[in-house]
């Protein structure tokens, strides 16, 4: 992604607390600029009351979505037209969606379909199945601010030590495929490239460990290697084992 790539960002202010929206909106610009920013809601229910003050803060357009019947999830159908909508206008090279509910998982295949990525955002409960339709998708619990996080100890962000790393067979199976698909004749893999390859195929997102950068995963999981090249500007690493 480039920096002028323009992101959607689609809350459902429902299904995901509202003391990570700085977060969210911080990692977003590490892809582009989030150009459209909505959040979707009744904003008439006192459970939104949290979200309200955020909103001017942060420039998000709150879109009312009155709930006609009782036990139906009208914001569900209001954010998926808004997507489509978005995406129909070519107005937008990406999608983030910030929610913690499994239902919009064919609308992320539908975007995918179309060429454009998304980033997931939703908490801890999330199922499975959205999860891994997003690249990458990341735990809002560990976007929280400092501030936040003295106030609800159970969102502090762990960092994950060598054992916890290594004891993931998951993660360790994707980073050393990773490092073999990307690495030169002589072993040793660009970290770009692997970081490129790992968000190509997976919802893979070193925040969800603890590290806010891939290379310092890859440092404290003692799997690899490390050469700094080029001054020390570029990492290379290789699999311990060859």
């Amino acid at each position: 992604m480039k920096e002028g790539n323009r992101i959607a960002l689609l809350v459902d202010c429902d299904n995901v607390s509202h003391n990570s929206i700085e977060g969210v909106l911080e990692e977003l610009a590490k892809y582009g600029m989030v150009n459209v920013r909505h959040a979707h809601g009744d904003w008439h229910s006192p459970s939104l009351s949290g979200w309200i003050d955020r909103l001017h803060p942060n420039a998000i357009r709150p879109m009312q979505q009155f709930a006609y019947t009782k036990g139906k999830n009208a914001t569900d159908a209001a954010m998926i037209i808004d997507a489509m909508d978005l995406l129909y206008s070519k107005s937008v090279d990406a999608f983030a969606l910030m929610t913690s509910d499994s239902d919009f998982t064919p609308l992320v295949l539908r975007i995918l379909e179309s060429g454009l990525p998304v980033y997931g955002f939703g908490e801890k409960k999330t199922p499975q199945p959205f999860v891994d339709a997003c690249s990458p998708f990341i735990y809002t619990e560990n976007l929280v601010p400092e501030e936040e996080e003295k106030n609800d100890s159970s969102q502090q962000l762990v960092k994950q030590n060598r054992n916890d790393l290594r004891g993931d067979t998951t993660l360790v199976k994707l980073l050393r495929t990773a490092v073999e698909q990307t690495s030169e004749d002589d072993g040793w893999a660009h970290m770009s490239r692997v970081g490129y390859y790992i968000s190509n195929n997976s919802s893979f997102s070193s925040i969800n460990y603890g590290y806010k950068k891939l290379g310092d995963l890859i440092r404290a999981s003692e799997l690899f290697d490390i050469q700094m090249r080029n001054n020390g500007s570029a990492m290379y690493i290789k699999d311990v084992r060859k």
